[in-house]
């Protein structure tokens, strides 16, 4: 009776109150995502030094590389477990969990030992030099070698969300936060691991909280859980998963290439310091893009529950919601990062020099990050409805064909300052992008016209959403 309630409320319960109770705890848990990341980066930065955090910086693409990976098997499971259970197909749905466990192990253990196996080679290619590259390394092996654990904590936390149990999964968030809290200080400062122990401590985060999720799914009472039968890879059922997460792992594929290119481009102009400036820029614009995220994740399951009802008038009102609230987010972070951002770099560290370079960088990637905010949501919403295509398009276009052009041409005319506005220009250029897709796939949708009427025209069948 509980697990018949759990899912039709979002068929039912009023939108508004129904984005809010999923998008609080959504957003409440990637802002602790986010500063599970700045706390991290704090104690790295006072506690091993500036070059620690220029070589930070360095891992992030080996980091996107690998979350691509996990985020193509936990977005895609999360996504068709919605729908399935809006069609009220619950085999489908408890199938989605099995093939999420299944498939975030064998992927990370194949991705991980090839990225360990040309580790030193890669890092040198994403910018690492011969005074951050120990560092780099010491940062990355714990995560690649045990990354089993934060791949199936994530496919895990994707699924709980999916299944209406927002506070589960903010709470998830938390205890990797409490982790890092914990074993931070211990492993850098009392241990002297140094940036080892940084890793350590979000991989000591991570096992807390998938501990937790696993028992989450272990009690017969949840909606989606544990049992016998899911433990089976079906072909036609993998392929749907990766059609719907192709769009999260171009966007993190993409960004592995974006922070490629920053990062040479800062080495050029700036050297290890604009690096490090990177690092730390790139954790506060986080803070306030995962916020975003957040609310998008608390959106996608009142959007593939009502698609797959086919209630859509449900799915614009969540749709219209979202889209305020998520433009509102993006103002309040542009406004603290233009306003105060001295008082935020200092958090990080206190070396002038570094200072300097990223308050100069932070007001300018801020300043047009308004435009995050409904970009971001326009991209949930095609993959909340199964349009993995569109997904994939505006993210591409966004980071591939609009920033890494203005990451090789803006330098040549402003150097270090060209590198720093080539981010405001793609924020903007990936929500006209963005704005553009969604005006023609709703039309496309409104559009009943039937192939052959000689009396109207259909619509382009790529901008039609399909029910899966």
């Amino acid at each position: 009776m509980e697990q018949t309630a759990k899912a039709n409320e979002m068929g039912t319960k009023s939108v508004g109150r129904l984005l809010l109770s999923f998008s609080l705890p959504a957003i409440l848990g990637m802002i602790v995502v986010a500063m599970n990341q700045i706390i991290s980066s704090v104690y790295i930065g006072h506690g091993v030094g500036p070059l620690a955090l220029a070589a930070m910086a360095v891992t992030f693409p080996v980091i996107n590389l690998l979350m691509a990976f996990c985020q193509l098997v936990a977005v895609g499971c999360a996504a068709l477990c919605s729908i399935e259970l809006g069609k009220k197909d619950m085999d489908s749905a408890y199938s989605m969990l099995g093939h999420s466990v299944l498939l975030e192990i064998v992927v990370s253990i194949a991705f991980s030992l090839a990225f360990w196996a040309v580790l030193d080679p890669m890092l040198i290619f994403f910018g690492a030099s011969g005074e951050t590259l120990d560092y780099a390394r010491e940062f990355m092996l714990p995560l690649l070698l045990l990354s089993p654990i934060a791949f199936v904590m994530i496919g895990l936390n994707f699924l709980t969300r999916a299944t209406g149990y927002p506070k589960t999964a903010m709470i998830t968030a938390v205890m990797t936060s409490v982790g890092i809290v914990i074993f931070s200080p211990l492993f850098i400062y009392q241990w002297g691991w140094g940036m080892y122990g940084a890793a350590m401590a979000q991989v000591m985060g991570q096992l807390i909280s998938l501990t937790w999720l696993v028992v989450h799914f272990l009690r017969p009472s949840t909606l989606v859980h544990f049992r016998r039968g899911i433990w089976k890879l079906r072909g036609a059922a993998v392929k749907s998963i990766v059609a719907v997460g192709m769009a999260p792992f171009l966007i993190n594929f993409c960004a592995c290439i974006v922070v490629i290119v920053i990062n040479r481009a800062l080495m050029e102009y700036g050297g290890d310091l604009a690096i490090g400036a990177f690092g730390i820029v790139n954790r506060l614009l986080m803070l306030f893009a995962l916020a975003i995220i957040g609310l998008g994740q608390g959106m996608q399951p009142i959007i593939g529950f009502n698609f797959g009802a086919r209630n859509k008038a449900r799915v614009r009102l969540t749709l219209k919601y979202s889209m305020a609230a998520g433009t509102s987010i993006a103002l309040a972070g542009m406004l603290a990062l233009l306003l105060f951002p001295r008082v935020m770099v200092l958090m990080f560290t206190d070396h002038e020099p570094l200072v300097e370079i990223t308050v100069r960088a932070m007001m300018i990637t801020g300043s047009m990050f308004i435009f995050v905010g409904p970009g971001i949501i326009i991209g949930t919403y095609f993959q909340s409805v199964g349009m993995a295509k569109l997904a994939s398009v505006m993210s591409t276009m966004r980071q591939m064909v609009c920033l890494v052009p203005a990451l090789l041409i803006f330098p040549l005319f402003w150097g270090l300052d060209g590198v720093w506005w080539s981010i405001p220009f793609a924020d903007v250029m990936g929500f006209v992008v963005g704005g553009t897709l969604l005006f023609f796939s709703i039309r496309a949708e409104d559009n009943d016209c039937q192939k052959g009427d000689p009396e109207c025209t259909p619509p382009p069948e790529f901008f039609k959403p399909k029910p899966l």
